[in-house]
């Protein structure tokens, strides 16, 4: 018997080897670095590392490839979109997670406790969020791109586990933010449960865990159809919960809000990326003959989600919550993308998750300023007369929620017109017609909010904008230049993503 050593195509799989070696360096830093020197030591290596990976993944952009890892990674032009957009998220992301404040000095104390006070009173600062959240992007990139059930799998726990972690590193309200935490933490081990079981009856109708081998089986119609809708189900209950679909979106509310806010800017947009980028390869070249299976299920999924997510997120008097629920409503918007089952459902659903997730991260990077003497500040009655205190803040903020809501002139109007008219062209009427709906419903909360902000007066009631650091003013400048210039001018954008997003097989 002789043993055969498994090619590896290191080229194709060095943005991912690059970002697992920073992320193991920076558990080295943690345990060999001075405290003093830790924050700009992490900094540097974490924004070097990603920099790095995004070049080398701009210099293989061009290259296919299906046995880049024995048959278990596939490389084309949508896992190069794909894992791009992740990098720059993460990095704008990380601008923002190197404001330290937002997190807990010692987070392994109780709060409250003498340790946790005296951690604070010697100016602590964590950070492992560092290596936490190039682990948690090494598997978001390796997400879209994995090629069998098991690496799929494994893409999906190394993405997980390190945002469980990250949601419970709030300084302030920290018993909101381990209850955050802990509510993240089991729902997704149940909807990991759910996908393995999805996993195993797919492996029981196909005899096989790979992509190609569940495809061939679906197409020649041999198993039992029974096995494989169970087997549909099951993995699609894992894929929404991740995006946050209705009915699997009861953590995205609580999470969002509990987690240090720059941890939730990095999580409801990059997160968002991979995990519909995972669904688009699973549906547009897995089950793309069993479309007759899931089709009608996910278009009721996505037209309750987009209403469910628009109506309720009209009651909140949180802007962390109102994001969540705005965050759930966009998840409907994106599977109108995935139901399309056409290239141009492909093109714009990629487009729009780039788009929707720079927006993201600079409306969650303007929260962090509006504060008070105890932290951040997110109850809406209390940014009444924004705009006069801060310009900037509500200014930038404005322009993510008219992004939001669909406005022209912004990325996200030619993110929903393209999804939108790719959906209507594939005969999805109903789902498009309820999604023009949520956005009407959801442009009068985002419109009540800028109406809030700068036609309200203000009240003295302790609350200000803090001057933000030149990262933070980093993130906010680079996402609101980016969500205009694609309002304006994206023909170059599209086109790219056009001429790229073709799956192999």
């Amino acid at each position: 018997m002789s043993f055969t050593a498994p090619v590896l195509s290191y080229s194709l799989l060095s943005p991912m080897l690059i970002l697992l070696g920073g992320a193991l360096i920076g558990v080295l830093v943690e345990a060999f670095v001075s405290k003093a020197l830790r924050p700009a030591v992490q900094l540097t290596l974490t924004l070097g590392t990603l920099l790095l990976a995004v070049m080398q993944l701009w210099r293989i952009r061009g290259q296919q490839s299906l046995t880049a890892a024995v048959g278990t990674i596939v490389f084309d032009g949508p896992a190069f979109l794909l894992q791009a957009s992740i990098l720059i998220i993460a990095i704008i992301s990380v601008f923002l997670i190197a404001d330290t404040e937002h997190f807990a000095a010692l987070p392994a104390a109780l709060p409250g406790s003498e340790e946790e006070r005296q951690a604070v009173q010697s100016g602590n600062q964590i950070t492992e969020v560092y290596p936490l959240t190039l682990f948690a992007v090494a598997g978001m990139v390796m997400f879209p791109v994995a090629n069998d059930l098991i690496t799929l799998f494994v893409a999906l726990e190394m993405l997980s586990l390190p945002l469980y972690l990250m949601a419970g590193l709030s300084r302030r309200r920290r018993l909101a933010s381990q209850e955050a935490a802990l509510k993240y933490f089991l729902l997704g081990a149940f909807s990991s449960a759910f996908f393995l079981f999805g996993a195993a009856y797919l492996y029981g109708y196909s005899a096989s865990i790979t992509f190609a081998g569940i495809r061939e089986a679906i197409v020649g119609g041999g198993g039992n159809d029974v096995l494989l809708l169970i087997g549909i189900a099951f993995l699609s209950i894992g894929l929404l919960f991740k995006v946050g679909a209705v009915p699997f979106h009861s953590w995205s509310p609580d999470v969002y809000q509990g987690a240090p806010t720059p941890v939730t800017a990095f999580m409801a947009a990059a997160t968002k990326i991979a995990a519909f980028g995972a669904m688009l390869r699973i549906y547009y070249t897995v089950f793309a003959n069993a479309q007759w299976s899931w089709t009608p299920v996910l278009s009721g999924i996505a037209i309750v989600t987009m209403l469910l997510g628009s109506l309720v997120a009209i009651a909140q008097r949180d802007v962390k919550r109102m994001l969540a629920y705005s965050s759930i409503a966009h998840a409907g918007f994106l599977l109108s993308g995935v139901i399309a089952l056409n290239k141009a459902g492909l093109d714009a659903t990629i487009f729009y998750l780039f788009a929707y997730g720079v927006a993201t991260v600079g409306a969650f990077a303007v929260v962090t300023l509006v504060r008070d003497s105890a932290g951040e500040v997110t109850d809406l009655n209390r940014w009444k007369g924004l705009g006069k205190r801060s310009p900037f803040a509500a200014t930038s903020f404005a322009l993510f929620l008219l992004a939001f809501a669909g406005i022209p002139l912004t990325s996200g109007f030619i993110g929903k017109f393209s999804i939108f008219s790719a959906a209507y062209e594939s005969g999805a009427k109903g789902v498009v017609i309820a999604g023009v709906l949520s956005s009407a419903i959801a442009a009068f909360f985002y419109i009540r909010v800028i109406v809030l902000m700068f036609f309200t007066d203000a009240t003295e009631d302790g609350t200000s904008v803090e001057i933000p650091s030149i990262l933070t003013q980093a993130s906010v400048v680079i996402a609101a230049v980016v969500t205009v210039a694609l309002g304006v001018y994206p023909a170059p954008l599209l086109d790219f993503i056009t001429n790229l997003a073709i799956f192999i097989r």
